[in-house]
């Protein structure tokens, strides 16, 4: 109730307790009358303080964060060293991933989110209930593999093809409960998995680390070179068809760009380029080395290998270039086409 609409109801009651008293009204109603201005009074303030509440409190955790942090940008925020431009990169947090907000040095937070803690300007993250609203609208629920090797399927059943195997530990996209079986996406493309051997929780996207390129024996210098000029477009947008490494690029344009810097040209194909080049053991693997990776039915993938065990790819529409477990699904083939 507004405050002059309160006033109102006041000046009524208080007139209609003179005219009762001008009849000499019994002392019960008088009390009746007394009460139920005492009421509307307390209706009146109660509603007041309702249309002055403060917003609802930040829930103690959210996605598992207690201080939680969402990146505010187009493609990807920088997380750097130090509290400043001038350190170097060590990961990079994508559009709506989430963090955990561990101090403040000026206009700068310090954050840690998935295997990366470091430095974020302050401007570029969501906080307090903004960011828990954003999270409610951007979470999703992700299956973890916990067993050695999950098969993915092409069917939800074991009688079908195995579209692929992916790791222990190794994080899918759920797009459907199917009661026994989930629908995940796995580069992209839908497959299968049996419930049973995977753990569902909601998540928001993470950071992707920045694996530091070391020079030492058997890395060359265009090795080297090759995989920073790669990393550098870790965040931006995968587009199917796509060939542009800012705009937009799918996993075999990726490769295809990259190597076309250094006066090599591969089809846009990751099938085709797997004929590329001399095959070699995924133990053997350096740097700037191409993984293949199939659905069953041949090959439909392919990543860049930055060493430590870990690609740098195109992976799909949801992440972006991203870095990932070099087997993180089980690759068909590993070729070379740099021969130092």
């Amino acid at each position: 109730m507004k405050r002059n609409e309160f006033r109102r109801v006041i000046a009524a009651c208080m007139t209609g307790a003179v005219v009762f008293g001008a009849v000499r009204m019994p002392v019960q109603a008088a009390g009746n009358v007394e009460a139920g201005i005492t009421a509307m009074l307390g209706q009146s303030l109660t509603t007041e303080a309702d249309e002055t509440a403060e917003e609802p409190a930040v829930p103690a955790t959210v996605c598992g964060y207690t201080n939680l942090g969402i990146a505010q940008v187009e493609n990807h925020l920088n997380i750097r060293e130090g509290a400043g431009e001038e350190y170097d990169l060590v990961g990079k947090l994508p559009v709506d991933a989430g963090c955990e907000i561990l101090s403040q040095e000026g206009e700068w937070y310090q954050i840690q989110s998935g295997k990366v803690t470091g430095y974020v300007k302050g401007e570029y993250l969501l906080t307090g209930q903004e960011a828990a609203a954003r999270a409610d609208e951007v979470k999703s629920i992700v299956a973890t593999s916990v067993t050695q090797t999950l098969n993915a399927r092409v069917e939800p059943n074991t009688d079908c093809t195995i579209w692929t195997m992916v790791a222990e530990g190794e994080e899918l996209q759920m797009l459907e409960d199917q009661g026994e079986w989930l629908k995940v996406d796995v580069d992209g493309d839908e497959c299968y998995v049996a419930k049973e051997y995977v753990e569902l929780s909601e998540q928001l996207p993470k950071a992707m680390t920045m694996t530091e390129i070391r020079y030492g024996e058997g890395i060359s210098d265009v090795r080297v070179d090759m995989i920073q000029y790669a990393c550098q477009f870790v965040g931006n947008r995968y587009v199917w068809g796509g060939t542009s490494l800012t705009n937009g690029v799918d996993c075999s344009g990726f490769t295809m760009r990259i190597y076309e810097k250094y006066g090599i040209y591969l089809p846009h194909s990751s099938s085709a380029q797997s004929g590329y080049g001399t095959r070699i053991d995924p133990s053997e693997a350096k740097p700037g080395d191409l993984f293949f990776y199939g659905n069953g039915g041949g090959i439909n993938h392919v990543a860049m290998y930055i060493g430590n065990g870990q690609v740098v790819h195109a992976s799909s529409a949801r992440t972006g270039i991203k870095i990932s477990n070099a087997f993180y699904r089980t690759p068909i083939c590993v070729t070379r086409l740099i021969s130092d």
